[in-house]
């Protein structure tokens, strides 16, 4: 696996990238607060079958430029990043695979640029949800778990605290990196879905995070979900630039609504789709929630999986996210040359 980067008048892009040049090209984006490191034990096992394999740290991560404005992180913006990176890579086309934040991304990239998409793969967030902001998720949500008068956001609340408070939330996460980093991530609790609420719907009730304390727990690190050396690389990262523009991408609901809502044939899915869901995510909840509803009448190819892991599926089970990956990938037909 070797780093890069791709300079341009307004953008510094860093990149991973491993496998075959000649292979067929996938392309992963990670989500909030986390980096291309995050995927490599997807990197390494499909550089191993012979794709080849980047993941870049989106804008305000890892090596890449940190705006200091929270407009720069529309998901317009990043979407053009990602097609300045699959022009320098000299490739018309990249099976896009996203998680968290980087899931609106390529649900953009497939629905805005349809041409520049082999096939779409998203984990944990469905598409026609976070894309279209806040409010559009709203109506889909667990009332009987959240009731509307106790619970006006649901488990989405910290999205709405982000948006009053995003210094406060920003300090407190900056506070203490390592113990941000370790508190964050952290397995899937295997509760039964639907029963228990999500600390994420007390925000802005509790103060902000950690019921409202000024820096994260110091918790142990939870190697099920990260390694000593990715939760020092996290933190190197985030203690570097700061939660500010990892935090960003919440601030843009309304503007990225109305981009998503410019995509071509009404928003529609005609190209692969693959999207896996995470069981004990009590946020991106697609088992006892209608969130994945809208995806399903988006696409006309949709391939769907659930993992009994918790929001960090790709790093808690990765024989299971890699084994569904592969086998989509296997069925569509895109596999390396023999």
């Amino acid at each position: 696996m070797t780093a890069h980067t791709l300079t341009t008048p307004s953008l510094t892009t860093s990149y991973l990238a491993a496998g075959p040049a000649g292979g067929p090209l996938l392309l992963f984006a990670h989500g909030w607060p986390a980096l291309a490191a995050t995927w490599r034990k997807q990197l390494t096992h499909f550089a191993a079958l012979g794709y080849r394999v980047v993941a870049p740290d989106l804008r305000g991560y890892g090596h890449s430029t940190v705006y200091g404005s929270p407009d720069a992180y529309r998901q317009e913006n990043v979407v053009h990043d990602m097609l300045e990176l699959l022009d320098h890579l000299g490739r018309e086309r990249a099976v896009w695979i996203g998680h968290d934040w980087g899931s609106p991304t390529v649900w953009n990239l497939a629905s805005h640029h349809p041409d520049r998409t082999a096939a779409v793969a998203s984990l944990a967030v469905p598409y026609r949800s976070l894309e279209l902001g806040l409010a559009a998720m709203l109506p889909l949500v667990n009332r009987d778990l959240y009731p509307e008068g106790t619970y006006p956001m649901a488990q989405f609340d910290y999205m709405a605290y982000y948006e009053e408070h995003p210094e406060r939330a920003t300090a407190v996460l900056d506070a203490d990196p390592g113990s941000s980093v370790r508190a964050l991530y952290r397995r899937g609790d295997p509760v039964t879905p639907g029963t228990r609420v999500s600390p994420l719907a007390t925000l802005r009730r509790d103060g902000g995070w950690f019921g409202g304390a000024d820096r994260a727990p110091d918790l142990p690190l939870d190697t099920a979900v990260l390694t000593e050396e990715d939760a020092e690389v996290l933190t190197e990262s985030l203690a570097r630039n700061g939660f500010a523009g990892p935090t960003a991408y919440y601030l843009n609901h309304e503007a990225n609504a109305v981009y998503a809502r410019q995509a071509v044939n009404g928003g529609r899915l005609d190209l692969p789709v693959l999207f896996l869901g995470a069981d004990y995510d009590a946020t991106a909840d697609v088992v006892t929630t209608r969130l994945a509803e809208p995806m399903r009448a988006y696409c006309s190819d949709l391939t769907e999986a659930r993992v009994p892991a918790g929001h960090w599926l790709q790093l808690e089970r990765p024989d299971l996210v890699n084994a569904h990956l592969a086998d989509w990938l296997s069925r569509m037909g895109i596999t390396p040359a023999p």
